[in-house]
């Protein structure tokens, strides 16, 4: 996702150059490369994230369009008033990438992890959330900020990541129905769409065929997708490499009581604690149940 990323920005840049990548040391190749083919238009602030979120807000009001990329725990948590304050208040175009979603650095573990990123931010008004499932829906997440007149966050991945949708791919609604079931409805975002699909197969040999929708803009968030699912469908399921406080499942919980519907949902993720383990970002969602075999399990022993 991390090549996506600087891929789109870099093809962006060439033609307008008013776009800026904007970081904190992030130490990738693809910064360097950025760097080397547009070295007016990068800018490193060192490990000071809050630093870096002001001075894009006032680069924005210069007429740039500043692309802000880092670690996503660093952005969503330690620059929170900043981009609260400087950027979302003020209604800039600055576009903020938090690089690493859920439990991405699995490694380093829990002061790396971006699992209540969607939780915090959705609340701040003027926000645009993107949440990309793969390398080719990032390239379009990033030309649809750019387009954007207005704060975005985006939250990706960065361990190559399955692709699933045709070279050709485009942003078209807030979501894609990965397949059609007449039972359940899984509702899933983000890097970890490669686990939910492969626990849909599961499920399916095991005789409940489920609709599975990847959901890419969290906000402004598609209720109508909600609302037709919740009628169809025996029970839905929300599916996210995040705390169940506050992120999918908890956008879809508002929806459903707001507008009185009467279906159980089920919400799969971290259950108000902190992801346990370290290692591989493969084993790291095992040992916390969000792996295909778990994710399945889950599901059929909440339908009995």
């Amino acid at each position: 996702m991390q090549r996506a990323y600087i891929s789109k920005l870099m093809e962006l840049a060439e033609k307008d150059a008013n776009v800026l990548h904007i970081l904190a040391d992030s130490g990738t190749g693809y910064d360097e490369m950025f760097r080397m083919n547009f070295p007016e238009q990068m800018y490193n602030f060192g490990i000071s994230e809050e630093h870096m979120v002001a001075a894009a807000a006032g680069m924005a009001t210069a007429g740039k369009i500043p692309f802000v990329y880092t670690a996503g725990a660093f952005l969503a948590y330690r620059s929170l008033e900043f981009i609260r304050d400087d950027v979302c208040f003020q209604n800039l175009n600055v576009k903020i990438i938090g690089m690493g979603s859920g439990l991405a650095w699995s490694s380093l573990g829990p002061t790396h992890h971006t699992t209540e990123d969607v939780a915090m931010l959705r609340v701040i008004p003027n926000l645009m959330i993107l949440s990309p499932a793969t390398p080719r829906q990032v390239a379009a997440c990033v030309e649809k900020a750019y387009k954007h007149q207005g704060p975005v966050y985006i939250r990706i991945g960065m361990n190559n990541e399955k692709e699933f949708f045709p070279q050709e791919y485009e942003l078209t609604k807030t979501h894609d129905i990965m397949s059609e079931g007449d039972d359940i409805t899984v509702f899933t975002t983000g890097s970890i769409l490669e686990e939910v699909a492969a626990a849909v197969e599961m499920l399916a040999n095991k005789g409940v065929n489920a609709t599975l929708i990847n959901v890419h803009t969290i906000k402004p968030f598609c209720k109508e997708q909600v609302l037709e699912a919740a009628y169809k469908s025996k029970m839905l399921f929300t599916v996210e490499e995040h705390s169940i406080c506050g992120g999918l499942g908890g956008i879809l919980s508002e929806i459903l009581a707001e507008n009185g519907v009467p279906v159980r949902l089920c919400r799969i993720g971290l259950e108000d604690v902190f992801a346990a383990g370290y290692g591989t970002h493969r084993s790291v969602r095992a040992e916390n149940g969000l792996d295909a075999k778990s994710i399945c399990d889950k599901i059929v022993e909440a339908l009995k």
